[in-house]
């Protein structure tokens, strides 16, 4: 049997007064959760952009349960369903590590559903580095000092602990906790999260291409068409 690297999304179904609540009170709650279906349909497509001949399968790691028929209307049909809805995300990105290398899979990469430009070239640099000999982390840093991926090949709880999920220190402290256990960190290029007003601006920003900071993006085919629904970005 072939192995392959498992990609999950971590979502939240996006519901009205579930996604985006920050972003919620910038735009409202309902085309908040709009934005949020699109966010994760393109961060699914850039899974889907990896070639497969690299060995890849796409998941989406979801909260909560009960959510499975909404997001199978946004996930890909070929994408499994992961449950994991601790309220600690730490616990959250452990346990689908350990469950997807148990099913198998020879390695594991985590991304967020706010990064609807996420480069699928991002993903593909993760899996070259996962498959070379001895043991090693690939964090992608966001801008907002946390992180819009990590990939390990074995689950090690440490890197887990003893973070403050949301603060500016969430990918520092990570890398301290690798460094802890002598586990390699190799990064890659800084991305964004979309989670509030200002993000969404950069968002906005990007798509029209008007965004120094960040540039070729993915195509963000389903944000780009609801975007220009809402008159924000220029066709």
């Amino acid at each position: 049997m072939t192995t392959s690297a498992a990609i999950g999304i971590i979502c939240k179904a996006p519901q009205p007064g579930r996604a985006k609540t920050r972003l919620a009170t910038a735009i409202g709650m309902e085309t908040a959760a709009g934005l949020s279906a699109c966010f994760l349909r393109d961060v699914a497509a850039a899974i889907e952009t990896v070639p497969e001949n690299l060995r890849r399968k796409g998941y989406g790691i979801y909260a909560p349960a009960g959510a499975e028929e909404h997001l199978r209307r946004v996930l890909p049909p070929s994408f499994g369903l992961l449950l994991h809805s601790d309220a600690v995300l730490g616990n959250v990105l452990y346990g689908a590590t350990r469950d997807l290398l148990a099913a198998g899979h020879d390695c594991v990469i985590l991304v967020n559903g706010d990064s609807p430009t996420l480069p699928s070239v991002f993903l593909m640099n993760a899996m070259e580095w996962l498959r070379r000999p001895d043991d090693r982390m690939v964090l992608g840093p966001a801008s907002d000092g946390g992180y819009y991926l990590i990939g390990l090949k074995n689950a090690h709880r440490h890197v887990f602990t003893d973070i403050a999920w949301g603060s500016s220190c969430v990918a520092e402290r990570t890398r301290e906790r690798a460094a802890q256990i002598g586990l390699e960190t190799v990064l890659l290029p800084e991305w964004y999260d979309v989670d509030d007003a200002e993000t969404f601006e950069w968002l906005c920003a990007e798509l029209a291409g008007r965004l120094d900071r960040f540039k070729n993006g993915g195509a963000a085919a389903a944000t780009r068409a609801y975007l220009v629904a809402m008159t924000r970005v220029a066709v």
